[in-house]
């Protein structure tokens, strides 16, 4: 079920998958002005990696989502500094990233994005504001708590062995099912 991208057709709750980067906000504005359109009353969520950031597309998503006040739509972006290769900021910068979101017309709150509390919070106050779409970044470790991964660009498309898993699995304290 969790492969390289989620995949719609093995995933529940994913609408859409979009292996190449920077599809998924302008989908779900689409999707957002859709239902504004047809006066139907549902959010759209779009969780979007740091380094997609460096597309295009999704600035022009954004603008459009400011300007027809898409207050249903939530881009959650995982801000966890490393994009395949390298570190986000090595590569193209994106801070100061909340104001940059601010700057395109949405409401923004910067969370933990380990703490699934502050998450759940968040997504109960939604929208953040009325008439503005909301982008709440989520700041992340990428590979947390597993010693061989933890911030670290190769593994972001890393494949653990066998014994990498076990060990990722002690440190984390979960148990391998099989």
């Amino acid at each position: 079920m969790l492969n390289g991208h989620p995949d719609r057709n093995k995933l529940p709750g994913v609408e859409a998958n979009t292996g190449p980067l920077g599809h998924g906000a302008p989908i779900a504005v689409g999707a957002a002005l859709a239902a504004k359109m047809r006066g139907e009353h549902w959010r759209v969520f779009v969780l979007t990696g740091d380094g997609e950031l460096q597309e295009g597309s999704n600035w022009e998503a954004a603008m459009t989502a400011h300007h027809y006040k898409l207050d249903n739509l939530t881009v959650i972006v995982d801000r966890n500094r490393i994009q395949q290769g390298d570190f986000t900021e090595n590569t193209v910068q994106l801070d100061p990233l909340a104001p940059k979101w601010s700057s395109f017309g949405f409401a923004v709150r910067e969370v933990d994005g380990h703490n699934h509390e502050e998450l759940m919070q968040v997504f109960q106050s939604l929208p953040l504001e009325s008439g503005r779409p909301t982008c709440i970044i989520a700041n992340t470790i990428k590979g947390k708590g597993v010693s061989f991964a933890e911030n670290k660009p190769a593994w972001h498309h890393g494949v653990p062995t066998r014994e990498q898993l076990f060990t990722a699995a002690e440190e984390l304290g979960v148990e391998v099912p099989w």
